[in-house]
């Protein structure tokens, strides 16, 4: 199995098949994962209560378990860049 090291030799797939080809012969070096969390200042957080469909939390966590990172990191993530997107 191959490992991927660096993010510039992640090829452009010309079709899903092709990228399903690659990702079953290739893996992520999980360091390569570190320089992608992002790391926010938990002194000024607020906590939050959100009610997700069960079916959906669980393919988020799925998602999230298959980059390395917290499902809860990761939809902050998804939040702010959605939030950048909007404001532009």
């Amino acid at each position: 199995m191959r490992v991927l090291t660096k993010w510039k030799d992640l090829p452009v797939f010309a079709s899903e098949r092709e990228e399903v080809e690659f990702w079953e012969q290739t893996t992520l070096d999980p360091r390569l994962m570190n320089g992608s969390i992002v790391k926010t200042d938990n002194r000024d957080s607020t906590t939050i209560t959100l009610r997700i469909d069960p079916r959906m939390l669980a393919r988020i966590k799925r998602l999230a378990r298959s980059r390395y990172l917290n499902y809860q990191s990761m939809i902050k993530q998804w939040l702010s860049e959605r939030m950048e997107k909007e404001t532009q």
